[in-house]
């Protein structure tokens, strides 16, 4: 590999602050990064040239991402496949749990598997990508379902139905599922514990992408035989963290820590 050009890295450097901050003067750049003013001067007159930055209007002395940035950023959104970027986070996460790893997309009121990496162990659950479940059965589905809006899920589940069961420990009731979903939202994580295989477990991580909406859900799905309190708290951090790498993978920002 070839050696990193320091008067890119620093400009590069000037771009990534506005992450953080929707407009920055040149002082401020410099204070942040330890510049001296001369190079953040160039480096920040070079940038506003070629669209980068612009001066911010009624405040020519401060600056914000330029629209070459958003078009870079619209190619790259264009770009991105997520079934593709599905199978490799879910290929990463697998190979450090050694269990079955789901990526799956709400379609109505079902799911589906657009990616899986599967369990070396002779016991694993079986499935496959393309298959369409409940989504109020599933760990991952319930996830989706807690990023719809209430009139969307008034609409999918009227509160005088009844809903399917795959299991006995399936939800039928929409209060209950509701308060599932509500349950689902503060945690950020949801389970799914033998709702739709009588001896599988699941738990479940929101995927979102650059807009940023809920796109999908990931999944680890272990058999009831290699479920314990140990595994549901390693495998909770764990389906967290590779559904954040495919957020991030997507696009996706987390909101800044306050």
């Amino acid at each position: 590999m070839g050696r990193a050009v320091p008067a890119v890295t620093r400009a590069l450097d000037i771009l990534e602050l506005f992450l953080d901050r929707p407009t920055l003067s040149a002082p401020e750049i410099t204070e942040r990064l330890g510049l001296p003013r001369t190079t953040v001067h160039e480096l920040v007159t070079t940038l506003t040239e070629r669209a980068y930055l612009i001066p911010t209007p009624g405040q020519p002395t401060r600056y914000r991402l330029g629209m070459r940035l958003f078009q870079l950023g619209s190619v790259f959104a264009d770009q991105l496949d997520l079934a593709h970027e599905a199978r490799e986070a879910a290929q990463l996460v697998a190979a450090e749990c050694d269990e079955t790893v789901h990526v799956a997309v709400l379609d109505g009121t079902d799911v589906v598997y657009i990616a899986k990496a599967d369990s070396t162990h002779p016991v694993r659950m079986v499935s496959a990508v393309g298959r369409r479940l409940p989504a109020h059965c599933t760990g991952v589905g319930k996830m989706l379902l807690s990023g719809l809006t209430s009139e969307a899920l008034d609409a999918a589940y009227p509160l005088d139905g009844e809903l399917t069961a795959m299991t006995d420990h399936s939800v039928t009731s929409p209060v209950r599922l509701r308060a599932h979903l509500d349950d689902i939202r503060r945690q950020g994580l949801s389970y799914d514990e033998c709702e739709s295989n009588e001896a599988v477990f699941c738990v479940a991580a929101p995927v979102y992408d650059h807009t940023p909406a809920m796109v999908a859900g990931m999944s680890i799905s272990v058999p009831s035989i290699r479920w314990d309190d140990r595994r549901r708290e390693e495998w909770s951090a764990l389906v967290r963290k590779g559904a954040a790498i495919l957020s991030q993978r997507l696009g996706h920002r987390p909101s800044p820590t306050r």
